[in-house]
């Protein structure tokens, strides 16, 4: 899968792909609603198989190209089609799959700040990694620079975990996300995160 990079115009943006990320187009996504407030960003994690690191299976999947019999886990998800908006691997190195500009397909049913379809009007972080447990430096220094530049350019007015808006069905990026890391670097009010998250120790 060989990244391609739009065409720059000299700013960060160029209909929605951030020139700063690799971009590897996905299938899986659509048209925003009409008139939709992009004011949420989902952290998410995710490595395939779950735990083990490296290789491209995250990137296969989200652009339906992963094989199903490369391993015995890849038979309990075949089939499914998901996107992120964007992906940070271990060593921060940061891909994309959908335009900001369109709806991808990650957070399900979801729910948060008294709307549900979360879909709809966010934007959609995948880290590499499994839930509880620890990142590294690297993914929180592309993932602050990445939310630093969606706030530049977006109504972002909440950033929240999946485990946030699909309570009970979803539990990543979980307890081992420094989420006051996050906020201290980006500068942001309490406001801006769930409620209890800047104040659990993380790794």
């Amino acid at each position: 899968m060989k990244p391609f990079k739009p065409l720059c115009d000299g700013s960060l943006w160029v209909d929605g792909w951030y020139q700063l990320a690799a971009a590897l187009p996905s299938p899986n996504c659509g048209p925003r609603p009409i008139a939709a407030l992009i004011d949420l960003i989902v952290l998410h994690c995710i490595s395939l198989p779950p735990g083990e690191y490296g290789g491209d299976a995250v990137s296969r999947l989200f652009a339906n190209q992963l094989d199903w019999d490369a391993h015995p886990y890849f038979k309990s998800i075949q089939g499914l089609k998901v996107s992120s908006h964007f992906y940070i691997r271990r060593d921060g190195e940061l891909q994309q799959f959908v335009s900001v500009n369109q709806r991808a397909w990650h957070a399900g049913v979801s729910n948060y700040r008294g709307r549900s379809n979360c879909n709809d009007d966010s934007i959609g972080i995948e880290l590499e990694g499994v839930a509880a447990d620890c990142f590294e430096a690297s993914q929180y220094e592309t993932l602050t620079g990445l939310c630093a530049a969606l706030l530049q350019r977006y109504p972002v007015a909440h950033i929240a975990g999946h485990e946030h808006v699909a309570t009970g069905r979803k539990n990543d990026p979980g307890s081992g996300f420094d989420w006051q890391l996050l906020q201290q670097t980006l500068g942001l009010a309490d406001r801006y995160f769930p409620s209890g998250v800047l104040s659990h120790d993380v790794c």
